[in-house]
């Protein structure tokens, strides 16, 4: 992680190493590109399996935001897990796109990561 990052996540850059962790170890996301999104936004780090985007994670002051892009079948599957009903609310709310539904979340600590681990799950298999 570049300091910077490290800097501006202060107590949640644990929070965002153990998440990256996890996705490079138990679900072998192991391809990881820093890109710029915008002077405004900064940069965000795009984890892929092979050429496919499995999940965004962009730093901010304290916390970060993880960003999925769903398919129809994605969000399906998501509204019939035993995700918690504001990550529901928040997929029923997402912005639809032509190349799905883009849905963000603002994490802040460890308790925050139950709900993405499963949609990163949810993601890989739809």
């Amino acid at each position: 992680m570049p300091k910077e990052v490290e800097a501006a996540l202060g107590k949640s850059a644990k929070v965002w190493d153990e998440f990256v962790s996890w996705i490079v170890k138990d679900v072998s996301v192991t391809e990881q590109e820093w890109q710029s999104v915008s002077p405004k936004y900064g940069s965000a780090l795009r984890m892929k399996r092979k050429k496919r985007t499995i999940v965004y994670l962009g730093p901010s002051l304290g916390c970060f935001q993880v960003s999925f892009v769903l398919g129809p079948r994605a969000v399906e599957a998501a509204r019939e897990s035993d995700l918690p009903e504001g990550a529901v609310q928040a997929i029923n709310a997402a912005q639809r796109y032509a190349e799905g539904t883009g849905v963000r979340f603002v994490v802040s600590s460890l308790e925050d990561l139950a709900p993405l681990r499963t949609l990163v799950q949810i993601k890989l298999a739809n």
